[in-house]
């Protein structure tokens, strides 16, 4: 790729960023730079951390011991082993890793908060996660136990151990140990300095990366939403007039508003709402195509909300204690300060991904309520049972149903709250906790369920459009029918359904279908 064409590093300042740049750093392997102005405010940080120590005060994560331990002062001379004894003993997740975007998304996070300059770490070590992240030195981070309160303790912890040369990496496809990973991208482990192993372990990294991943992917799910339910509309011959712009005008949500008018740019040219514009004995759909733009509007002004919330937190000091250059009002004479807080707990993100597994959630069972009307013989407009020829001999999409259904209930135990939990840790010093890590891997399953219950639905739509040839639906649809085409072919007798599936669901991914 030539420089004309090859995108410019995102420059990380420690201001917020999108969910469109989390996604190109961490899916699309973009470059990060630092600012010089963070690195400046990094350097003046650090030099507060300093003067600490040659003055010999005691400040939390600094010279002392940490959370039920805060009163215990370490000697100077102890203070490095402290902050690696740190990283080490907080290693302790379990389960599958994250997955490689997962783990670059938390990378890119990190040092972008790292270079707001409240956590006084060394301008070396946030060079060394920045060299990390463009070289593709990716730690093996195990996705399970953070309970979100002091931040992602045991994942970040993972992470911090490749920095120090230590845990596991995975470098050009080989997953190595993290000191080999480094000198393999030619790059030099760090020895942690005062309060740095404590720096990259407080935060909340891992449930934003997980959670901004998931909500990326949810976005463009909501909008093939109305995709899907209008392929399906035509398939049952229903009708667009409840998504007369008049009717949600008068209900102004924005997101209502915005479906309601993709819903009838899809639908447009019809040769199948031609047909029976005008003896259809029906009065109004029933509700899983008549209210898409009230159900799958809230859905959109959810994930607005949570979008919001997940790029202020890509921008926000985490960390504990925060560093401030200056306090006060007087700029000039304030000295600096190093304050204890609580901004490593994950409430607002918490709350934030139990909201959206509770949309997305419904989102899901209003696509499994078409599926089941364009299957059901009782219901689906004419269409044969369950869109075969020779249903009995054959079962057609009888059984892709049942897997919608099965994907939809796991969907509503994974809806369950996360965040109303605590379970108080650390000797009761952490007695409140957001479990904020829990909700953001629900949501991440909710994502993928709701993905596969589209694919269905699609797969079934098509099929149904078929029986209606040779009236063309609309152009939209067309063109989305068209590419399933390509990817399943009609069917005619019983086959094994998940192939085809999954094949629908791969296009939802790559965007071809979501480009329509």
């Amino acid at each position: 790729m030539d420089s004309e064409t090859k995108p410019a590093a995102i420059v990380l300042d420690g201001n917020p960023l999108t969910l469109s740049e989390i996604e190109a750093v961490s899916a699309h392997h973009r470059l990060i730079a630092i600012a010089p102005e963070a690195i400046s405010r990094v350097t003046r940080s650090r030099h507060v951390i300093e003067s600490i120590l040659e003055t010999g005060q005691t400040v939390y994560g600094v010279n002392t011991g940490f959370g039920k331990l805060a009163d215990v002062r370490i000697p100077a001379e102890h203070l490095a082993q402290l902050q690696t004894n740190l990283v080490r003993s907080h290693a302790c997740g379990l389960g599958d890793p994250l997955s490689e975007s997962e783990t670059r998304a938390m990378l890119l996070l990190r040092a972008n908060v790292l270079a707001k300059g409240f956590s006084g770490v060394r301008p070396e070590l946030l060079q060394l996660l920045t060299d990390m992240l463009n070289a593709g030195v990716h730690p093996i981070i195990p996705a399970k136990g953070s309970v979100g309160a002091s931040g992602d303790l045991a994942p970040l912890a993972h992470l911090a151990l490749v920095l120090i040369g230590e845990g596991e990496a995975v470098y050009a496809g080989t997953r190595m140990k993290g000191r080999e990973a480094l000198t393999a991208a030619g790059l030099t482990p760090i020895q942690l300095a005062a309060k740095e192993g404590l720096a990259l372990l407080n935060g909340t990294q891992a449930m934003t990366a997980t959670g901004a991943l998931a909500i990326t992917h949810a976005r463009r799910l909501a909008a093939l939403a109305d995709l899907a339910g209008a392929m399906s509309l035509e398939a049952l011959m229903g009708t667009p007039a409840a998504f007369d712009p008049r009717i949600h005008q008068a209900r102004p949500h924005p997101g209502q508003i915005a479906s309601a008018a993709n819903l009838i740019a899809l639908l447009e040219n019809s040769e199948i709402r031609d047909s029976h514009r005008t003896n259809d004995p029906r009065v109004q759909d029933a509700y899983c195509l008549r209210c898409m733009p009230q159900v799958h509007g809230a859905v959109r002004g959810v994930l607005d909300h949570v979008t919001q919330i997940l790029e202020t937190e890509s921008g926000s000091a985490t960390d504990n204690p925060l560093v401030f250059l200056s306090a006060g009002t007087d700029q000039q004479s304030a000295p600096p300060q190093v304050i204890s807080g609580g901004n490593f707990h994950g409430a607002p993100l918490s709350y934030a991904f139990d909201y959206a597994a509770i949309a997305l959630t419904d989102l899901a069972s209003i696509s499994e309520r078409r599926i089941d009307r364009l299957i059901n013989p009782d219901i689906n407009e004419g269409l044969p049972a369950f869109l075969c020829a020779d249903a009995g001999l054959s079962s057609g999409y009888m059984i892709a149903h049942v897997t919608a259904a099965a994907l939809l209930n796991e969907c509503k135990v994974l809806a369950h709250p996360s965040s109303t939990d605590s379970v108080p840790t650390s000797g009761g010093k952490e007695d409140h906790v957001s479990m904020g890590m829990t909700g953001a891997l629900k949501l991440r399953q909710i994502v993928q369920n709701l993905e596969h219950i589209l694919a269905i639905e699609m797969l079934c739509s098509a099929q149904g459009l078929d029986y209606r040839q040779p009236l063309r639906p609309s152009d939209a649809v067309a063109r989305a029918h068209a590419i399933i085409r390509t990817l399943v072919p009609h069917l005619d007798e019983d086959r094994a359904p998940a192939p085809d599936i999954e094949a629908i669901a791969a296009a939802i991914r790559s965007g071809t279908l979501s480009s329509i």
